[in-house]
């Protein structure tokens, strides 16, 4: 016991001095951020304080030299709101000058875990740094990147989520920006509401005079029109004779009338109080509907259509924009009130709906679409245009234009897509650890196999998902989601590291089947390394030390204790928490590769250490994550580690060979400490080590050997 309690004193002491040469960043103050504005413009005689750009938009300060503006300063958390590795921002001091090359990019304040204690703050600087120089109209990535037109610069290694924000923030706070103030030949986007209409302005018209005041408006077209149109194309038609041509060119081919019903003045007069109440009720808000009526030779909704299809005949184009209507959008004109007006052959109301954002106000065509067939299958068509412009006394236009942000490609997007590799190797590897578990009853007959599956795993995990990846999961990841779940919950924060997400989803599914032994014997790098280490010892014959069960029982406790310690302070501070949170080793030895200090390191090697004489040492009785892990085991759903009553009582060979002693001495096993290496299943199936089946065994053979005996002695007796 006293040597077991100066290790641990030893451990704290050493973990004590790691966490005394760790920092968190110094606060900037305003009078360094000055100082660093005027050394960027050595020319400059004065600095404003920030004032909003224009209302509800971002805040900068303006600098100049005399009277002339030469540049222009901001804090990023007062232009973007981008969240980092932490869920919280990296504040970046930004400065321009009026061509828009950036002058200043000094990093502010933090959160990020990484920074807080392990990489050095000075080289988040330095990443900054690196975008000095650079202009606002740049696409600038982190890493290498094979696209013409893309500059790409340095990542930080360990930190790469934190400086592809770092270098987001900069850059599209810059050019927000920039695009306000109309910097290097930038402007914003102007989006202008749409209009709407008056809904009390009323005057009673007939057909005439809606038509001559372009309320109503018509597209009239004869044969010698439509042919022209198909001049030159396969189906051109053919003048069979001087007669039958000069008749055709006069011949009516469609006569178009079209009108916006919202409009009281248009839609009361067409189709009587009564019918335009009734429409108004049938619209949602947004939808607009359209009156078209026509007369001629030529449908415009078309012979073929059907109930569930689309008008293929008329759509409406407003821009880039073109309409078109299905049968739901369709209503059918029984009467005509106006006075004048003409007999149609086909009127109808066309709803434009909402999701189309048609606005009244801007210029709109009816698009008549004039098909001829050419064969069974082939056809060729033209299009004619009808113009429409609203009449200003019917509409309301908005007074001021509104500034948008262009919407840009989500970080977490181009994050994911930059690690298609190391996403399909480790979502191919978990679907295979899946299938291995599910398969356990199956596979735990064939040990060799499953020996040497587990170590091709372990060596899997350290290599590419901890040092390859930095998919090494941490108490801090599960504080950092407490939180946020409890304040501004976002699922970008958890996105921008696709590992750590994969990875957090698969140990979530994990626990709530079967617990956190799958983590914590599979998936954790630390552990994983752990085990290799104590592997290789066994085989070179170092021999083995276990602590007594009822001592071994009682340390359990003690990664409780530390879980709840960091729980406290997290509570009071998150950063403080992260610091003391070095208790996991995670840092140093797997996202930093042991290069940070001394002290660290030490405690580390340490750790690592102890697993040649111990296995696993760190996970049974001072990982705070195997705790946290731990508590909702406790309502797993399924327990597939099988056990019989002689276990603990008859025999205890699955006790004494658990290199994790989770299994009691009276033969259960303890879930929340099981890392599932499934040794002791190999050793439930096994005829020839389980002593209740080698019992059946023996039996089982003892009679076989019986029964092949007696047609012998038969032979024998009837050779006599």
């Amino acid at each position: 016991m006293k040597k077991i309690s100066y290790i641990f004193y030893l451990l704290v002491m050493i973990y004590a001095m790691g966490i005394s040469i760790s920092y968190a960043m110094v606060p900037v103050t305003v009078t360094q951020q000055t100082k660093t504005l005027m050394k960027a413009f050595p020319i400059a005689t004065s600095i404003s304080d920030k004032l909003p750009i224009a209302k509800d938009q971002a805040e900068i300060k303006t600098i100049y030299d005399g009277d002339e503006v030469i540049g222009y300063a901001f804090e990023s958390n007062d232009v973007v709101n981008i969240p980092a590795y932490s869920g919280k921002p990296v504040n970046v001091l930004v400065a321009m000058d009026t061509s828009g090359e950036i002058k200043v990019a000094r990093v502010l304040s933090h959160h990020e875990p990484i920074l807080l204690v392990g990489i050095p703050e000075r080289h988040l600087f330095d990443f900054a740094a690196q975008l000095l120089g650079a202009k606002v109209t740049e696409h600038i990535v982190v890493g290498k990147s094979g696209k013409s037109g893309v500059r790409s610069i340095d990542s930080l290694s360990g930190a790469t989520v934190t400086v592809m924000v770092v270098n987001e923030v900069i850059m599209r706070s810059a050019k927000k920006v920039a695009r306000l103030l109309g910097i290097a030949g930038m402007s914003a986007n102007r989006i202008v509401l749409p209009a709407t209409i008056k809904p009390n302005v009323f005057t009673n018209a007939n057909w005439q005079q809606l038509m001559e005041d372009g309320s109503i408006r018509h597209l009239d077209l004869n044969y010698d029109e439509v042919d022209k149109s198909f001049e030159g194309t396969e189906a051109e038609w053919i003048n069979k004779g001087e007669k039958q041509a000069s008749q055709r060119k006069q011949k009516l081919f469609i006569d178009l009338y079209y009108a916006p019903l919202n409009i009281p003045t248009i839609g009361k007069n067409i189709l009587g109080d009564s019918e335009f109440d009734w429409l108004m009720s049938e619209l949602k808000p947004g939808d607009q509907a359209i009156a078209v009526m026509g007369m001629g030779d030529y449908s415009f909704k078309g012979n073929g259509f059907v109930r569930g299809g689309i008008f293929d005949r008329i759509q409406i184009q407003q821009q880039e924009k073109s309409i078109i209507f299905r049968d739901s959008d369709y209503h059918r004109i029984n009467d005509i009130y106006i006075e004048g007006a003409p007999d149609f052959d086909e009127k109808v109301i066309f709803i434009i709906r909402d999701s189309y954002k048609f606005d009244i106000g801007t210029p709109w065509q009816v698009e008549l679409l004039v098909r001829r067939q050419l064969g069974a299958l082939d056809s060729v068509f033209t299009r004619f245009f009808g113009d429409y412009q609203a009449l200003e006394q019917y509409i309301n236009r908005p007074i001021q234009p509104v500034y948008v942000e262009p919407e840009t490609e989500a970080l977490w997007v181009s994050v994911w897509r930059n690690k298609v590799f190391q996403i399909t190797i480790l979502v191919i590897s978990l679907v295979m650890l899946f299938t291995v578990i599910i398969l356990q009853d199956y596979l735990d007959k064939h040990p060799r196999f499953l020996r040497l599956f587990r170590k091709a795993f372990l060596i899997y995990t350290v290599f590419f998902i901890g040092w390859y990846t930095l998919g090494q999961l941490s108490i801090v990841n599960v504080f950092t989601f407490i939180f946020a779940a409890t304040s501004d919950f976002k699922w970008d924060t958890f996105l921008l590291d696709p590992i750590m997400f994969i990875l957090w989803g698969f140990v979530a599914m994990t626990l709530l089947l079967w617990g956190r032994g799958i983590f914590c014997g599979w998936l954790c790098p630390f552990g994983a390394l752990q085990e290799l280490i104590n592997e290789t010892a066994r085989k070179f014959k170092v021999k083995q030390f276990e602590l007594p069960f009822a001592v071994h029982e009682r340390l359990w406790a003690v990664k409780y204790l530390i879980l709840l310690a960091l729980f406290a302070i997290s509570l009071e501070s998150m950063s403080a928490a992260e610091r003391y949170a070095e208790v996991e080793p995670f840092k140093t030895v797997i996202m930093l590769k042991f290069q940070r200090e001394w002290g660290f390191v030490l405690y580390a090697v340490i750790l690592l250490s102890m697993s040649i004489f111990t296995n696993k040492v760190y996970c049974r009785y001072i990982c705070p994550l195997g705790a946290a892990l731990a508590i909702p085991s406790k309502f797993r759903l399924f327990d597939w580690l099988k056990r019989r009553k002689e276990c603990g009582t008859q025999c205890q060979i699955c006790a004494q060979e658990c290199e994790i002693q989770a299994i009691h001495p009276t033969g259960e096993i303890n879930a929340n400490e099981c890392h599932w290496c499934l040794d002791c299943q190999v050793t439930f199936h096994d005829e020839q080590k389980c002593p209740p089946l080698l019992k059946k065994y023996k039996k089982r053979h003892k009679m076989d050997r019986v029964l092949n005996e007696i047609p012998i002695v038969q032979e024998t007796i009837r050779s006599k």
